[in-house]
């Protein structure tokens, strides 16, 4: 049985330049970095950037690692965009909560999500 989750992989082709989204862009700590594995701490759960690995730069479909914005879903929005990240759907709402779509310096699929307004 699985007793939770260990870590989350995502592959990267530029390990720097995935390093800087994460941690300066995103805000999180990086823990380690080497040209191979970094691992960031996202609140508590390892992301790993893994170097090994190609990045697909597309959405075919997979994994998604969905982010709890640090202030209200629409400023964390406007502050990413500010600094170039696309976000590829804009804003949804949902009777289950909101998101919103964007994409790492690699491709892989990202998103912020805020539970429903009581």
């Amino acid at each position: 049985m699985a007793a939770g989750i260990a870590a989350v992989w995502v592959p990267v082709t530029d390990m720097d330049r995935a390093v800087r989204f994460y941690r300066d862009v995103l805000g999180l700590k990086v823990d380690s970095q080497s040209d191979d594995w970094s691992e960031i701490d996202a609140n508590g759960l390892k992301l790993g950037l893994n170097g090994r690995e190609h990045a697909s730069g597309a959405a075919d479909g997979g994994a998604v690692i969905t982010f709890q914005p640090d202030g209200g879903i629409d400023d964390e929005v406007a502050e990413l965009k500010g600094k170039g990240v696309d976000f590829t759907g804009g804003i949804s709402d949902h009777e289950w909560g909101r998101i919103a779509p964007f994409k790492d310096s690699e491709g892989n699929d990202l998103q912020f999500y805020a539970p429903p307004k009581d």
